[in-house]
């Protein structure tokens, strides 16, 4: 009996995953619900938040979310409170996300919640949640792997890729992204307004 030499796309199936949500909301998301989260003519941060939490999404107080945020599942994205979401950020949340407080995702992160498995003949999908503690800083075009945790007050440098969890207060770049330093924050008088 001989190995076939290529994986079988063609016989490929989910297993036991699902999205999550009965086709209708799905289609709603979809249809309704995604083109106002991510639409630069409703520059609202407000308007998002809303829509986000119609469709299931638990947000805390003080978000602010910039335009061109896609959301592949809202029903499985937990934000905390004061989080800033930039410009392209990529929630393909197949598996939860979490964002404690605080959480500061620059323009056009990614964040991969799957994956296959390159070694079966099926291509078999893989998904595992992303958590981000509070504090933390995912910059400019990083990238969140399947199954990452990063630890309070880390950071994720410019176009840096996590495929490990990310231990507290170090400052991470590369790829795959080191740690390189610890983050030390200088302590400043807090403005009260």
């Amino acid at each position: 009996m001989t190995m076939p030499d290529i994986v079988r796309l063609d016989q490929y199936k989910t297993g036991s995953y699902s999205p999550g949500a009965p086709l209708w909301k799905q289609l709603l998301w979809f249809f309704i619900g995604s083109l106002i989260v991510e639409s630069r003519l409703i520059p609202i941060s407000a308007i998002k938040v809303w829509v986000l939490r119609a469709f299931g999404a638990a947000i805390g107080q003080g978000v602010n979310i910039k335009p061109g945020v896609r959301v592949k599942f809202p029903w499985r994205l937990t934000i905390g409170d004061h989080c800033w979401i930039g410009e392209n950020a990529w929630f393909d949340n197949i598996a939860p996300i979490t964002l404690e407080d605080q959480v500061c995702v620059s323009q056009e992160v990614y964040f991969c919640t799957g994956n296959h498995d390159w070694s079966a003949l099926l291509f078999d999908l893989k998904a595992a949640a992303i958590y981000v503690e509070s504090g933390s800083w995912l910059a400019a075009r990083s990238v969140i792997a399947p199954g990452v945790r990063v630890g309070r007050g880390a950071i994720l440098s410019l176009g840096s890729i996590a495929v490990q969890s990310l231990a507290p207060m170090m400052v991470y770049s590369g790829n795959p992204a080191l740690a390189i330093k610890p983050r030390k924050l200088k302590h400043t008088a807090l403005v009260s307004i």
